[in-house]
C-alpha cells in the first residue's frame, strides 16, 4: 500500500484555499508534506518568558510574556465618532525587558476585556520604535490559560505540554495558528516513509521518521527536541550525500578520452622555460589533475585557491597536457576584461610556445586563442576556423565561446573560472561540444569551508593550494573608523601618496558607480544593513570620489576610473594603461575583484567598506601584494566601534586565512543566503541542519552515502529513500546538483 500520497495531499483540501493560500504564497508550503517540515524555530517554556530586551527592529516576531499594566486613554478625534478616540496601551514584562503594545480605535474592545495585568499570552506583530521606545503596534494575541473549562484545556493540550514551539511565521499568519495547521496534519506523520536505511538508524541511534516529526512539533522535554533534531539533521545530510554520491557514480560510468600529456612535448618545454619552480601545493594538485585526466571517465574536480595561490599556472599546465595528448583545452571566464587579462597571461608566459603555425613559433607549439562577444567579425571568423580545424590547441573566452556556431576539433578539458558566476546550463553547453564528454577543472579564490564544498560541490572531487608562490608579500590589513576619527581617513590618502611617490600604484574601490539616481533603494544598489538606519546617505560612488581625490587628497596624481557599465574597449584601455604604470590610482567598482593581476599594485582603500561581505573584501584585498612589496589594504568605514559590521571588518583585518575568513562568514550570514548563492539562487532545502556546527554529521553522511551508492547505486529496496530524494531533485535542485 503507497502510504505517500496523504503527504503530498493539497493544503488547500485539508486546511481550506485562504490559509493554504497564505502558506503557499508567503511560506512556500504547498503540501501536508511541506507543512510537517515547517519546524519550529525555537520553543518557549510556559514558566519561562522570552528576552523582551533583545528585540530585533523591524522583524516579525513572536512573544511569550505576562501584562503587567494596561490603560484606556480617551484623546480628541475629528476622525472619531463623537469626536472622541480611543488608545489602548499595554505594557508587557518578561522579566528581561518591558515591551509597550498599543490597540487603537474599533480594535482596543477586545483586548481591554481580555489582556488584564497578570495575564500571559503569546504575542505577534513587527517591532518598531515609538517616542524611543520599542513597542508592537495592533499585535495579534493568543492567550495562555490553564484553567478548567474545556475549551482552555484544549487550548493548553494542543500547545504541546510544557513547551510551546514557535514557528517561522510571517504578518499573514502568526506562529500559533502555523501551529494549529500543523496539529491538524500531525496525525498524517505516522504515514511519513523513512528515508534511512533501517541498519543505518539502528547503528546510530535514531529515532523513525514519525516519531521525530511528532517529537519536534509536540516534544514534552527538551530530550525530545534534541531526538528529533538530531534525526532530522541526519535525514537532510543523508539525502543530498546520496544524490550527490550518485551523480558521482554517474560520471565514472561516462566515457571520456584519457588524455596523458606526451614524453619531452609541450608540457615539458613550457616547466623547462619556467623562471621559477612550482611550489610543493603546485606540484601535488597538479599530480592529482594528471591522473584525473589519464583515467577513461571524464575528470570533476574543484580547485579551491587563496587569491594568488597559482591556480592559472596549475590550469595551464594541465590544459597543456591536454593539447599534449591530441586534444583542445578551453578556458571559461566570467567577463571579457578577465578573458582578455588570462589570454595575456597565457600568451606571456607560453612564449614561443604559443605561436604554433607562426614564423619563430617553437616546435611543440600551439595556438592561443581569444574568443569573446565584442571581438570584430574577421577576427572572430579566423578564431572560430581555429577551433574547428583544431589549429587552436588553447582557447579563451567568455560565454560567447557557449553558442551554437562554436565547433571544437576534439575538445579534451573545460576549465570554468570563478565557477559560482555560470549557470548550469552554460557549463552544461560547453561540455556537450566534445565528440565525448571532456574532462573539467572548476576554479574558485572563494575559499569555501571543507563542509560546504561536501554540501555544495559535493559532486567534485576537491583540490587545495593553500600555499602563496615564493615572491609574494604579506598584506597589511587596517580598519580606518572615519566618523570616529576623520583624521585616520587623512591619513589613509597619505599612505597612498607614500606608496606612488615610492613608486608603486593603488586601487580606490566603492560600491556604486554613481551614474544611478542617488537612491540607495534602487534596483542593484547594495543593499542596507539594518544597522545603517541612522545612515541614510547613498553608498559611496566612484565618479564622486574620483573628482573629490582629484581634486583634493590626491591632486596631481594619475588617477582613472573603472566600472562596470563602461565599453569593453574602454575597460580594456585602462587596465591597459594601470598594468602598464600610466595610472597612480585606479578608482573602481568591484569590477576588479576577479582575476586583475597588476604585481606593482601595493595599497587598496575600500570605501564604505561595511557594505561588502567578508569574502568579496578578502577577495578584492589579493588584488595587492602581489609583487615583491609588500601589501596594504584600508577599509573605510562610519560604522560605529560597538557595531556587528565593525566586528566584521576587524575579523577580516585581523586574518589573511581565507578558510577562517569564509567560515566567520558563514557564522554571521544565514546559512541559506550562502547556500543559496553557491545553488544558482535554489531555496535551500537544510532546515535543520547547519553545515559549520554540523561538521561531522555531514563527513559520516558522505561516508555512509558512498558506501550505499557504490552497493546499490538503483537504492533498490528502500522506496522512502528514493521519494525523498524524488522531493529533493526537484526542478530548482536539479539546477543546482547540475554543477558539471
Amino acid at each position: 500500500m503507497d502510504l505517500v500520497p496523504a503527504l503530498r495531499e493539497p493544503l488547500k483540501k485539508v486546511l481550506g484555499p485562504a490559509t493554504a493560500k497564505v502558506m503557499a504564497e508567503h511560506l512556500g508550503l504547498h503540501t501536508v508534506g511541506d507543512l510537517l517540515h515547517h519546524y519550529p524555530r525555537r520553543y518557549e517554556e510556559r514558566g519561562q518568558l522570552t528576552h523582551l530586551a533583545d528585540l530585533p527592529m523591524d522583524e516579525h516576531v513572536t512573544v511569550v510574556a505576562q501584562v503587567a499594566d494596561a490603560r484606556l486613554h480617551t484623546f480628541a478625534s475629528s476622525r472619531a465618532p463623537r469626536g472622541k478616540g480611543q488608545r489602548l496601551e499595554v505594557t508587557i514584562t518578561d522579566g528581561s525587558g518591558r515591551l509597550q503594545l498599543v490597540f487603537f480605535g474599533n480594535g482596543v474592545h477586545k483586548p481591554h476585556k481580555e489582556l488584564l495585568p497578570g495575564t500571559r499570552a503569546m504575542f505577534a506583530g513587527k517591532v518598531s520604535v515609538f517616542n524611543r521606545r520599542l513597542q508592537l503596534a495592533h499585535p495579534a494575541y493568543e492567550l495562555l490559560r490553564a484553567d478548567d473549562d474545556d475549551e482552555a484545556s484544549e487550548s493548553v493540550e494542543s500547545w504541546a505540554g510544557a513547551l510551546i514551539p514557535l514557528y517561522p511565521a510571517t504578518a499573514k499568519l502568526e506562529s500559533w495558528k502555523i501551529g494549529k495547521a500543523i496539529q491538524t496534519v500531525l496525525p498524517s506523520a505516522q504515514e511519513a516513509v523513512d528515508p534511512l536505511p533501517g541498519s543505518l538508524r539502528e547503528g546510530r541511534g535514531l529515532v523513525s521518521l514519525p516519531e521525530a516529526l511528532l517529537k519536534i512539533h509536540r516534544p514534552h522535554t527538551k530530550a525530545d527536541i534534541e531526538d528529533a533534531r538530531a534525526r532530522l539533521k541526519w535525514d537532510e545530510a543523508f539525502v543530498l550525500q546520496v544524490a550527490l554520491a550518485r551523480r558521482r557514480h554517474a560520471e565514472t560510468q561516462l566515457p571520456a578520452v584519457p588524455r596523458t600529456p606526451a614524453p619531452d612535448g609541450l608540457l615539458t618545454a613550457f616547466d623547462d622555460r619556467l623562471p621559477f619552480t612550482l611550489t610543493d601545493g603546485q606540484q601535488k594538485v597538479s599530480r592529482e589533475i594528471f591522473d584525473d585526466l589519464a583515467t577513461d571517465h571524464p575528470m570533476h574536480r574543484l580547485l579551491q585557491g587563496e587569491v594568488g595561490s597559482g591556480k592559472t599556472m596549475v590550469a595551464l599546465r594541465a590544459m597543456l597536457a591536454v593539447v599534449d595528448a591530441g586534444g583542445q583545452a578551453v578556458m571559461l571566464a566570467p567577463t571579457e576584461v578577465l578573458a582578455q587579462q588570462h589570454h595575456r597571461s597565457v600568451v606571456e608566459m607560453m612564449g614561443e610556445l604559443a605561436e604554433g603555425g607562426m614564423l619563430g613559433g617553437a616546435e611543440h607549439a600551439t595556438k592561443v586563442v581569444l574568443l569573446t562577444g565584442s571581438m570584430g567579425a574577421a577576427a572572430r571568423r579566423h578564431a572560430l576556423l581555429d577551433l574547428a580545424t583544431g589549429e587552436a590547441g588553447i582557447v579563451i573566452g567568455t560565454h560567447a565561446l557557449i553558442e551554437d556556431k562554436v565547433r571544437f576539433h576534439d575538445l579534451g578539458l573545460v576549465v570554468v573560472d570563478e565557477q559560482h558566476r555560470f549557470g548550469v546550463e552554460q557549463r552544461d553547453a560547453l561540455r556537450g561540444k566534445g565528440k565525448q564528454p571532456p574532462h573539467l577543472l572548476v576554479m574558485t579564490a572563494t575559499p569555501i569551508p571543507r563542509t560546504v564544498a561536501m554540501t555544495v560541490f559535493g559532486d567534485l572531487e576537491t583540490s587545495v593550494l593553500d600555499q602563496l608562490p615564493a615572491g609574494r608579500s604579506p598584506i597589511a590589513s587596517h580598519v580606518v573608523p572615519a566618523a570616529d576619527k576623520p583624521h585616520f581617513l587623512s591619513r589613509a590618502w597619505e599612505r597612498v601618496r607614500e606608496e606612488v611617490s615610492n613608486g608603486h600604484q593603488a586601487y580606490v574601490v566603492c560600491p556604486r558607480i554613481g551614474d544611478e539616481e542617488d537612491d540607495p533603494g534602487k534596483k542593484g544598489a547594495p543593499r542596507k544593513s539594518p544597522e545603517d538606519d541612522a545612515e541614510k546617505r547613498p553608498p559611496l560612488a566612484v565618479l564622486d570620489i574620483a573628482e573629490q581625490l582629484g581634486k583634493g587628497a590626491l591632486h596631481g596624481l594619475r588617477v582613472e576610473i573603472l566600472h562596470g557599465r563602461m565599453q569593453p574597449d574602454d575597460k580594456d584601455a585602462v587596465m591597459r594603461r594601470f598594468a602598464a604604470g600610466e595610472t597612480d590610482v585606479l578608482v573602481a567598482t568591484t569590477v576588479i575583484e576577479v582575476g586583475v593581476n597588476v604585481p606593482n599594485a601595493t595599497a587598496m582603500v575600500i570605501m564604505d567598506a561595511d557594505r561588502f561581505g567578508v569574502s568579496q573584501l578578502h577577495q578584492l584585498r589579493g588584488r595587492v601584494g602581489r609583487g615583491s612589496a609588500a601589501g596594504l589594504c584600508l577599509l573605510v568605514t562610519e560604522m560605529p566601534e560597538a557595531s556587528a559590521a565593525r566586528q566584521r571588518l576587524n575579523a577580516v583585518a585581523g586574518t589573511l586565512d581565507g578558510f577562517e575568513l569564509s567560515r566567520i562568514d558563514l557564522e554571521q550570514r544565514r546559512e541559506g543566503d550562502v547556500l543559496g548563492q553557491a545553488q544558482s539562487g535554489a531555496r535551500t532545502s537544510l532546515r535543520v541542519l547547519a553545515v559549520i556546527e554540523d561538521e561531522e554529521i555531514i563527513a559520516q553522511a558522505r561516508q555512509e552515502a558512498a558506501a550505499l551508492v557504490a552497493g546499490d547505486p538503483e537504492l533498490t529496496g528502500l522506496p522512502g529513500l528514493q521519494t525523498a530524494l524524488e522531493a529533493l531533485l526537484d526542478e530548482q535542485r536539479e539546477q543546482y546538483l547540475e554543477k558539471g
